[in-house]
């Protein structure tokens, strides 16, 4: 590990678990499979627990010292779903009626 990347991770205090689920998140389209999978694998957990711990540690200003544009975009993806999951069940149970 780079001595400065150590730092960054000292520097954060965040624990080692949430590390990895943040590196993951950053990194997790080089794994082959679906995300899921990956997530099971690296994890042991299902993907409904990931995403409550991913969200728990977002939440967090350590998290964003660590990765703050990592963070960022987790954060915004989060908003954008909360805000369209209506948009979206009704525009794709219209496009199912016009099928």
């Amino acid at each position: 590990m780079a001595e400065a990347e150590f730092d960054v991770r000292a520097a954060t205090n965040l624990p080692e678990r949430a590390i990895q689920i943040l590196d993951f998140e950053r990194e997790w389209t080089r794994h082959l499979g679906a995300k899921e999978e990956a997530i099971s694998s690296q994890f042991q957990v299902s993907s409904a627990r990931y995403y409550q711990m991913l969200h728990a540690i977002i939440d967090t200003p350590e998290a964003v010292r660590y990765d703050p544009m990592l963070v960022s975009r987790l954060l915004r993806n989060r908003e954008n779903r909360k805000r369209s999951p209506s948009a979206s069940t009704s525009s794709h149970h219209n496009e199912e009626l016009t099928d």
